[in-house]
């Protein structure tokens, strides 16, 4: 699958129908952004299950705000509807695609587990 958009309307959809989806926060006037995008576009080609997700900054402020990102590019990568990964900076392709590996490997029974020790007081 190529890249889609992701929106303030689609981004929840996104998420919770697919069981992983990376997104890429980015902006034209990044230079960054404008090298990382074939890369992040390049990936998503090799892995059709997964859904690489790009979000223009300029376009989706309110999206941008909602994740607090500060920097740009940005990956954010979610897992059965769970944020389990956020970077700032360009990744070449063969961290991009070990983070493919690694999110298809996560145990989110193991998550889940922490997450509900991290919200006992």
């Amino acid at each position: 699958m190529a890249t889609v958009k992701a929106t303030k309307d689609n981004i929840e959809q996104l998420v919770q129908d697919n069981e992983i989806v990376i997104l890429d926060f980015w902006a034209t006037w990044c230079g960054p952004c404008q090298s990382f995008g074939p890369i992040f576009e390049e990936v998503s080609e090799k892995h059709p299950e997964v859904v690489f997700a790009k979000v223009n900054t300029e376009e989706e402020q309110e999206l941008a705000g909602h994740f607090q990102v500060r920097s740009i590019p940005m990956i954010m990568a979610f897992k059965e509807q769970i944020g389990v990964f956020q970077q700032a900076g360009a990744l070449p392709a063969s961290a991009l695609e070990e983070l493919v590996g690694k999110l298809r490997d996560l145990d989110m029974d193991e998550v889940r587990k922490e997450i509900e020790q991290q919200d006992t007081p």
